[in-house]
């Protein structure tokens, strides 16, 4: 059975944000959450929606996929939120992941995003953009 390029693409995010100690450390060693987990200790990460679009060529299958990551703080300011969103940067864009099943061509940042949830959270959004 192949693997989706989205169920590959979070497998290794998932691995190289949690190989960074520096990072691990910064979010309590917690994994990246598929969904806001309810009572965790903040800061976490977790995955937003995915567009996936058919970046096929005459002779080869591929996919780009358009992959938000959201930085969740409740700490006031944007100084914590925002360097954890630079560290999922610096560890992801341009970045040479391995993908099973699939192969990466690129990863770049697309934007980040700050914004204030009206609970009182912070979001930050980094949105990447990955050919496979």
């Amino acid at each position: 059975m192949t693997v989706s390029p989205v169920t590959a693409l979070r497998k290794a995010v998932r691995s190289v944000l949690a190989a960074d100690t520096a990072l691990a450390t910064k979010l309590l060693n917690q994994p990246v959450h598929d969904e806001a987990p309810r009572g965790a200790p903040t800061p976490y990460l977790t995955f937003g929606d995915v567009t996936v679009g058919d970046w096929s060529t005459s002779t080869d299958k591929g996919a780009e996929q358009f992959l938000v990551v959201h930085a969740w703080s409740t700490q006031h300011g944007v100084s914590e939120a925002i360097g954890i969103a630079a560290d999922v940067v610096r560890l992801l864009n341009d970045s040479n992941l391995s993908l099973e099943g699939h192969y990466l061509v690129n990863m770049r940042l697309l934007a980040l995003e700050t914004r204030r949830e009206s609970n009182g959270r912070f979001a930050r959004l980094c949105t990447l953009q990955s050919r496979h």
